[in-house]
């Protein structure tokens, strides 16, 4: 197939995209323990700002929204100096960048929390297996539920966090409600069993994102706001008793609140693909050619989309651009692979988390190999 589309410009509110390729937010664990990006940070960015648009990693918002070990957080003035730089070397790369909004909830550990004390979650359920804390792989916990006047000192932290990011130079703010983190634990009916004004009905557990929606963009501006969302995705241990229902619900308030752009996780990536139930085979349905029905606005789809595939999205008018996560890893001129037809290189995934600059920045281009 030609791949015409994925090159053509196309505006997200006021982000105005070269191209229709979008770098997914990746977790790389290189941050230092306070929080502050590596020094190394604003070359990996720039090196990968051909992308139409960069979705920045997971963007802690405050101490307690923090769930693995060294991720990077926008509360401090010194954080908010770091994305600073990022910014700086992205736009100086002609690049559009994003910072993804983080709170990991029920998904983090006590040894990553202030004071050691429980994390928290909009009920007290642990996810089952073991997640990565401060010293390795350890079980899950059980989460803190938290109270009713908890809840809106969390959304102050978003708009706080949305502030930041535009403070720092960066361009806009995508608001992670997907993958089993806190909005996600809100929104499913498995995670959430409050009985307040934040549980129950649809309309209630989506009050969350709503409130988080409309902070954010009192902040900066819903045009610079970006929402994704994994409807088909059971992910840490994420289910909810009517998904349909419940996520037409959550492309409602999102068309209402006229953000930039809905950015959804297609089936099959982060979830099981068993579709052995009636339930679970409604569930994979929720990508993005269901998005498109019910949703008026902008959509990016992600999704272990290559050329081919995602050319069709886009001229099937499913999606208006398309995320690649891994390929962004060890390509950084993904685009102009593409373009040339060109080989793409594969990826170390022991250097994927952690470690130094090694399968972060030393991924060479095509030009790079070209001139060597």
């Amino acid at each position: 197939m030609a791949v015409n589309t994925l090159f053509e410009p196309v505006d997200l509110g006021t982000l105005k995209l070269r191209n229709r390729f979008v770098m997914a937010p990746m977790t790389r664990s290189r941050a230092h323990r306070d929080g502050i990006l590596p020094e190394s940070a604003p070359t990996y960015y720039a090196q990968r700002a051909t992308a139409g648009l960069i979705v920045s990693e997971g963007v802690c918002i405050s101490p307690v929204a923090v769930g693995n070990p060294k991720v990077p957080g926008i509360w401090t003035d010194d954080q908010i100096a770091s994305w600073a730089n990022v910014a700086d070397a992205v736009h100086k790369a002609d690049g559009t960048i994003v910072a993804q909004l983080w709170h990991t909830g029920r998904a983090s550990h006590p040894s990553l929390q202030p004071g050691g004390l429980p994390q928290v979650a909009p009920s007290a359920i642990k996810i089952e297996g073991s997640t990565f804390a401060r010293d390795g792989r350890t079980p899950h916990e059980t989460p803190r539920a938290l109270e009713t006047l908890e809840i809106p000192v969390i959304v102050a932290q978003y708009g706080r966090a949305a502030h930041n990011a535009i403070a720092a130079g960066l361009d806009g703010v995508e608001i992670h409600a997907a993958n089993g983190y806190l909005i996600d634990q809100f929104l499913q009916d498995n995670t959430n069993t409050r009985t307040d004004a934040y549980g129950g009905s649809i309309e209630n557990r989506v009050r969350f994102l709503s409130e988080v929606v409309a902070e954010v963009s009192a902040a900066i501006g819903p045009d610079r706001v970006g929402v994704r969302i994994s409807p088909a995705s059971t992910f840490q241990d994420m289910a909810d008793s009517d998904p349909a229902a419940l996520f037409s619900h959550v492309l409602n308030v999102l068309d209402e609140a006229e953000v930039a752009y809905l950015h959804i996780v297609e089936p099959g990536i982060g979830g099981s693909q068993d579709v052995a139930s009636d339930h679970d085979r409604a569930r994979q349905a929720l990508g993005s050619s269901w998005a498109r029905e019910n949703y008026s606005g902008k959509i990016i789809a992600a999704g272990g989309y290559l050329s081919d595939s995602a050319e069709s999205v886009l001229v099937n008018g499913h999606a208006d651009a398309v995320a690649f996560g891994r390929p962004y890893i060890s390509n950084p001129d993904l685009p102009t692979r593409i373009a040339a037809n060109a080989p793409l290189a594969e990826s170390d995934r022991a250097t994927y988390y952690g470690g130094d600059d090694t399968g972060y920045i030393d991924y060479p281009t095509l030009e790079d190999l070209a001139n060597a």
